[in-house]
């Protein structure tokens, strides 16, 4: 069986979805542990207290990122990690650990690429104006939620709709779709040729 990591920096929400889909045998994977580079992040406590193994670090107990993420490497090589999971891990990786954990990393955004990158995805979107956003998940790289696309779903923002009840909608979203895609990537299904994601 293979071996995750997930990573995340907030509170937690799709970790947690993550975690209950492999108790309940609907992600066939072993969590070798839950990283946040955040001491207050809502994702420790929902990690420990489903009894999953946690570990945390933050940039600021190291001289620089490079030797931060090099102790993040040493970790996921100690476990013996396949895949690393990111659900809200708010930091770009860097061109080191990217390429020792090379089309193993994957990420999930809640806009349509490559619209509406950065951290307020959501809001940026609704602000904008546009008639529909929706959700990415993809490989991860060494830029702003680049990377090549597995899968997308189109939401459309309702007629006065609230920004609530549009995050409420896109994280619904999110639970679906993000579990998909990580077991594609589990059972072998997904082949990268260039720019684009083949599903076999």
């Amino acid at each position: 069986m293979k071996r995750i990591a997930i990573f995340a920096s907030g509170n937690g929400t799709n970790l947690e979805n993550i975690l209950k889909h492999v108790r309940r045998r609907r992600i066939r994977a072993e969590v070798a542990f839950c990283f946040s580079d955040n001491p207050k992040a809502g994702a420790l406590r929902r990690a420990r207290r489903l009894g999953f193994s946690t570990i945390m670090f933050t940039p600021g107990h190291f001289p620089s990122k490079k030797l931060y993420e090099h102790e993040l490497t040493r970790h996921i090589k100690r476990e013996k990690v396949d895949y690393i999971i990111l659900a809200g891990y708010m930091r770009v990786l860097g061109k080191e650990f990217i390429r020792v954990s090379r089309n193993r990393i994957l990420n999930i955004h809640p806009a349509i690429l490559p619209s509406f990158k950065g951290t307020h995805a959501i809001k940026d979107a609704y602000d904008y104006g546009v008639k529909v956003t929706g959700v990415t998940v993809h490989f991860a790289d060494d830029s702003v939620d680049g990377g090549p696309v597995i899968s997308q779903e189109a939401v459309p923002i309702q007629s006065g709709e609230s920004l609530p009840s549009l995050e409420k909608r896109i994280h619904q979203v999110e639970y679906r779709l993000y579990p998909k895609a990580i077991n594609l990537l589990l059972n072998g299904k997904l082949k990268i040729k260039g720019r684009r994601v083949i599903h076999k």
